[in-house]
């Protein structure tokens, strides 16, 4: 599928965004995430990734499109930021080791 990111054309395909993050320890989540395999990321991480750019050149809106667009599911933070999305200790451990916490 064809994208543009930071006013650069991209042809991504959801296998080539998988194979690009196998292996990438995802970092701490703290706005916008995509879940990619078992694992949630930052978007703006997969971004820098999958285009080779500078965060700083792109928007997370932009990589949530994209994204999006190929199948995979994005988190978006609100607006107002995130005061009543506290997590819970397990939550965040389960985070950190790419597993989906259970109750």
């Amino acid at each position: 599928m064809r994208c543009v990111i930071a006013r650069f054309p991209f042809d991504l395909f959801s296998s080539d965004v998988l194979d690009a993050m196998k292996g990438v320890k995802p970092e701490p989540v703290t706005g916008d995430s995509v879940l990619i395999g078992r694992r949630r990321y930052p978007v703006k991480q997969v971004g820098a990734v999958i285009t080779r750019q500078d965060r700083r050149d792109f928007t997370s809106g932009e990589v949530v499109r994209a994204l999006t667009a190929l199948g995979f599911t994005c988190t978006e933070v609100s607006a107002g930021g995130s005061a009543g999305a506290e997590i819970t200790p397990l939550q965040a451990a389960s985070a950190l080791m790419g597993l989906p916490a259970s109750a």
